[in-house]
């Protein structure tokens, strides 16, 4: 069960990075359609972002990944 949620995450993360991407694109489009000379900044904004929500997701998901094959190790060192 805890494997299947992780893996939900995981797809969730990736759908709402891409809606933040998208978002900001289209927002940004809108912008500058309207003459607003800060729409470029609105893309850039969103896209960086994106990015960050997603990297620190698998930044923890990561250390999630190690600590688990540490105890895992550790439990496998001290059955010996």
């Amino acid at each position: 069960m805890r494997e299947f949620l992780i893996k939900s995450l995981d797809a969730l993360v990736w759908v709402v990075t891409g809606l933040i991407a998208i978002g900001g694109a289209i927002g940004g489009m809108a912008a500058m359609s309207q003459g607003e000379p800060g729409g470029i900044l609105i893309i850039f904004g969103a896209l960086l972002y994106a990015v960050i929500f997603a990297g620190s997701f698998f930044l923890f998901k990561g250390i999630y990944e190690n600590t688990k094959r540490t105890a895992e190790a550790l439990e496998k060192l001290l059955a010996k």
